[in-house]
This record gives C-alpha cells, sequence and structure tokens, in this order.
C-alpha cells in the first residue's frame, strides 16, 4: 500500500485490523458505529456482507484500516468457499484480527474455527449484542472464551447502544504498530460509488425477496454516468442462476422489479447526495456461483 505524503506526527500509529464472524454477528453494525458513518450494509439476513469491505478510521496520532469480511460458514458452493478464502487470507495479512461472535447464539463454532486457524498476530475477541441477555448469562460465555487461551483481551460490546464500544477502541489502539498513516486522511475507503451502489441494490432484494433467490442473485453495474444538471445515469443488470427466479425478480406485470428500484434509488441519492435515473435489468447467469471464472471476473475470487 502507498503511504500518504501528508506530515505525520512523531508519533502516530497505523494499522489494519480484520473484523471477522459467523453471518450476522454484528461485523458491519460495529465497523459503522466505529467509524461513526454507515459504510458497511446491515441486514439482518446472513451473508449480507460477500466481499471484503475497507473503512478507513483517521485521526490525529492513528489510523486504523478495518476490513470488515463475509462471515464465515461451512461452504454449500463455490461462492461460499472463495468467502472463507478471503476470511482466512484477510485474518493472516492483518496487524490485529477482531473476532466478533453473538451471544444470543452459541458461540462455539467461532471459537473452534480460531483454534483450528491459530494466528500469531493479536486476536481480540468482542462478544456483541449484549443489550440482550442479561449479566449472569454473559459471565459463563466469557469464561469459555478465556478457556481458550485464543484472545489477548475479550470485551462485552454492544454496538447499537454504544456500550464498550470506546473500551474495545483503546484495546485496538494499544496494540497498533508504529506507523505513519497508509491513507490520506479525508479517505474512507478504497471502493469506488458504483460498488457501493451495487451494494445498495443487492441489499433491497435481500429484503425484498425471502429464501433461495437473494442468494442466487450478483448485481452488476453496466453504466454509471455523471451528468451535470441532469440526473446521474445509473444501469444495473441482476444476475440469477434459473428462468423461474428472473420471473420472481421482475414480478408479476414488473410489480417487483419496480419496487426494487424504487426503494433502491433513494437509498442510492441518499448515498451519493444527488439525484440519479436507476434502470434495472435481469439476466440469467445458469450456476454463476459455481463458475470459478465468473467468480473472479465479479471479485470473489483472487
Amino acid at each position: 500500500m502507498a503511504e500518504s505524503k501528508e506530515t505525520t506526527p512523531k508519533e502516530h500509529r497505523a494499522g489494519y485490523v480484520a473484523l471477522i464472524g459467523r453471518p450476522n454477528a454484528g461485523k458491519s453494525t460495529l465497523l459503522n458505529r466505529l467509524l461513526g458513518f454507515e459504510l458497511s450494509r446491515v441486514n439482518r439476513k446472513p451473508q449480507t456482507t460477500r466481499h471484503r469491505i475497507l473503512g478507513i478510521l483517521t485521526e490525529t496520532n492513528y489510523q486504523i484500516v478495518f476490513l470488515d469480511t463475509p462471515g464465515f460458514l461451512d461452504p454449500r458452493n463455490k461462492l461460499q468457499e472463495s468467502m472463507v478464502q478471503m476470511v482466512k487470507r484477510t485474518a493472516a495479512e492483518a496487524d490485529i484480527v477482531l473476532v466478533l461472535a453473538d451471544v444470543t447464539r452459541p458461540i462455539m463454532k467461532t471459537l473452534q474455527f480460531f483454534e483450528k486457524n491459530r494466528l500469531s498476530r493479536p486476536c481480540l475477541l468482542a462478544l456483541t449484542k449484549t443489550d440482550l441477555i442479561r449479566k449472569d448469562q454473559l459471565l459463563p460465555i466469557i469464561g469459555t472464551a478465556q478457556g481458550t487461551k485464543l484472545f489477548s483481551a475479550i470485551l462485552p460490546v454492544s454496538a447499537l447502544r454504544n456500550e464498550g464500544v470506546d473500551a474495545l477502541l483503546n484495546e485496538i489502539l494499544r496494540r497498533l504498530p508504529d506507523h505513519p498513516p497508509y491513507f490520506p486522511g479525508d479517505v474512507l475507503t478504497d471502493q469506488p460509488e458504483r460498488f457501493f451502489v451495487a451494494e445498495i441494490i443487492r441489499e433491497n432484494i435481500l429484503r425484498y425477496f425471502s429464501q433461495e433467490i437473494p442468494y442466487a442473485a450478483h448485481v452488476e453495474i453496466e453504466e454509471f454516468k455523471e451528468r451535470p444538471g441532469r440526473k446521474d445515469y445509473i444501469s444495473a443488470v441482476i444476475l440469477v442462476e434459473k428462468k423461474s427466479q428472473k420471473q420472481i425478480v421482475i414480478g408479476k406485470n414488473g410489480a417487483a422489479i419496480k419496487k426494487i428500484g424504487e426503494m433502491s434509488r433513494k437509498e442510492i441519492e441518499q448515498f451519493l447526495g444527488r439525484p440519479v435515473f436507476l434502470n434495472l435489468f435481469v439476466k440469467v447467469m445458469a450456476d454463476w456461483r459455481q463458475n470459478e471464472r465468473k467468480l473472479k471476473e465479479f471479485g470473489y475470487r483472487q
């Protein structure tokens, strides 16, 4: 990574922190709280995050480059295999690994994952969603995690209520290496606008449909034209794996695709801060989640 050429204080810390956990562990919610703005999309359905999303927190004396990863799970297709490999690769490359475990669900699978994939760098455990259980229920969970001796620190956190977040940030800062910033201070992420536009559309597919449809869908931005004095023009294609899925996404008389378009356009305009014209299409690409070439083309494999 190229380092920032801005003036750097003599005592400055900077490093990469990987956020890792099972689906719906609260990674995106916590990242948004730490950054102070919504970078990662939050959805109650699992597998909302498919790509590694980089969020940068810059202050006078430090810069933390957070890496929000997909939830690790037992893979059932090549797409999910790629997501698990992405998690492992990110953990191995980071300066600090921040493991998230949802205290409202059993945490053993999270602990077993890290027992199998022990890392040489500092690992912190954030026990998330602590506002949803009693304190006497939390103590045995902490004891179980401590027994593994995997973590440098274990911290109860409720990102929703902003409880324990400052303590967590301090633990990260204590372990951050001395280093000049990796990015200029005004950079918040390394992803372009079109990436987040596609994520907004995909999240609305997740929100609107149930069962298999959301997980068989991939969104590609085909055109993104800024038009001064006029609405930006965005053309996006929703790829699904079967003709029956295409019919469902379009809906009777186009009702479903129209609703997804309306929901997405409003959120895209809020995100970009300017009006847009959004055009959505649906295409069938059979078994794309099992296609190595397409997964690489879509950025799921390196």
